[in-house]
């Protein structure tokens, strides 16, 4: 098995995806890592490949991990020409693969081009705008039609329909929902106590978490808009950020924070920003409450079952499969700050009472549940391909 990334930065589809290697190569299967860039810029942060929590997660398993060298968000590189040793390095990559994993639709521009090992390419499919990703959606289409993409999974039902109702043929589209480690995201008072310690946050204290990277999808002034409301009606409440730009570093937030808390220099003192954390399990057991704020893009954002399987109630705005997550486990609010911020306050409140949903509903979440139907899929399409060459070598 060989998966093709974009590049190793902060976000949600890389941890899913990465887990996703890590247990199936834990099922026996051996793979390997291709990342088209080596270092990436953005969200007001330089993210080298070395760096990333994923890549060292992988390597530190045996997993072999390679890079084509291009760093991403500095100009100056078309994504979709590709060098003769670049394309040398992809086919020496693709060579003894049986079946390819593309992390999203953006690698696909790399293995459509000529010249390369033909291999069954499952691409894997983490949003629900398809037609806000550039090129993205173009690329897909195409290497359908010219039978690179064997299937495709999508993380979420919202996906699936966004997808059909794109032009991407239903019977490709196979659901295979978001699943996290539930030995490591769980309740645990020691690690509440521990970064409420570090923090300086009292334990009795409400606390919020807010896990993203910095980008217009997660409307992030919608969300500090909320956390003043909420800071201001609730003297002891905390707020966490977390994530690739959420830093005083970044220019863009900085400017933000100070939009939404003009007149009221105190509170941002209980605003804490958290950056890339690699510990988010005891981020998430500190917390009371995961939000998610975002107004396009998302499909089933791994902060809120992170959070839930942490204790944490989820409040998010409709968007993606959140309805589907949130239901009975948390609260659903309109694209308004003083609306998610009562919500806030209720979930705060209603704590104990979501407790029960919570706990009953961590086999649906389950890591081991989403990597046998990765198997089983990855199986499938292998058998597929197998069954295709035996009949062209009888015709």
């Amino acid at each position: 098995m060989l998966s093709v990334y974009e590049g190793f930065f902060s976000g949600g589809a890389r941890i899913v995806h990465s887990d996703v290697v890590l247990g199936l190569r834990e099922g026996g299967q051996h793979h390997r890592v291709l990342s088209i860039h080596g270092e990436v810029h953005r969200e007001a942060t330089r993210q080298r490949m070395e760096d990333d929590a994923c890549y060292r997660a992988l390597t530190a398993a045996d997993v072999g991990v390679a890079s084509l060298g291009r760093t991403f968000g500095l100009g100056g590189t078309d994504p979709a020409a590709f060098s003769g040793p670049e394309l040398a390095d992809t086919a020496r990559a693709t060579a003894d693969a049986d079946v390819i994993l593309s992390l999203k639709e953006q690698p696909l521009a790399l293995l459509r081009q000529g010249g390369l090992p033909r291999r069954p390419v499952v691409v894997c499919l983490h949003r629900s705008d398809p037609e806000n990703q550039g090129r993205a959606l173009d690329d897909l289409k195409a290497a359908i039609t010219d039978g690179t993409v064997a299937a495709a999974v999508c993380c979420a039902e919202s996906t699936r329909s966004a997808y059909r109702a794109a032009g991407v043929p239903a019977d490709l589209l196979h659901v295979i929902p978001n699943g996290v480690d539930l030995i490591r995201y769980r309740p645990d008072a020691p690690r509440r106590l521990a970064v409420r310690t570090a923090l300086d946050i009292p334990l009795a204290a409400p606390v919020v978490v807010f896990a993203a990277r910095y980008d217009g999808m997660k409307n992030v002034p919608l969300f500090l808009a909320a956390a003043r409301a909420w800071l201001a009606a609730v003297p002891d409440g905390h707020v966490l950020m977390c994530g690739a730009g959420m830093t005083t570093a970044n220019p863009g937030l900085a400017g933000d924070i100070a939009d939404a808390f003009t007149g009221a220099p105190g509170l941002p003192s209980r605003l804490h920003l958290l950056g890339v954390r690699h510990d988010m399990e005891t981020v998430y057991a500190a917390s009371d409450v995961v939000s998610l704020t975002s107004a396009w893009g998302e499909a089933a954002p791994l902060c809120l079952i992170e959070g839930m399987m942490c204790g944490a109630v989820p409040v998010a705005t409709e968007v993606g499969d959140t309805a589907a997550i949130v239901a009975g486990h948390g609260l659903l609010t309109p694209p308004d700050p003083t609306a998610i911020a009562t919500a806030w306050t209720e979930a705060v409140m209603r704590r104990d009472e979501f407790a029960p949903a919570l706990a009953a509903s961590r086999e649906r979440f389950s890591r081991t549940r989403m990597i046998a139907s990765y198997a089983a899929l990855i199986d499938q399409v292998y058998a597929g391909s197998v069954d295709r060459v035996r009949l062209s070598e009888d015709g």
